[in-house]
């Protein structure tokens, strides 16, 4: 999808980073309909902006989409980090991480 450019997004080459972390959260049923970069961006976008899930621009993958990702990527895992927070720190993303506590209620 070739959509505008939003000021959370990430470049392509840093999402390649955690692109395969991300990508083994996922349940393997069917082939995605929508670039997993796209997905993350948006999720950014949720997190930078403050925005409404309904809000979403309508550049990004569908407002359910994005939402389902962001659940499975919110779920704890070993410890108390959960995978979203695991690659925005290894993006460098400090600001995004504070919100993303804020919203699920962790320290």
């Amino acid at each position: 999808m070739n959509r505008p450019t939003f000021p959370s997004d990430v470049t392509r080459e840093q999402f390649d980073s955690v692109r395969e972390m991300l990508e083994a959260a996922r349940r393997k049923t069917r082939p995605r309909k929508h670039d997993l970069y796209d997905v993350f961006c948006a999720v950014l976008y949720f997190l930078h902006s403050g925005s409404a899930w309904r809000s979403m621009p309508p550049e990004f993958p569908p407002w359910r989409t994005v939402h389902e990702y962001f659940t499975q990527w919110t779920m704890l895992r070993d410890g108390d980090r959960t995978l979203l927070e695991s690659a925005l720190d290894r993006l460098g993303r400090s600001a995004e991480i504070a919100r993303l506590r804020q919203l699920t209620g962790q320290r």
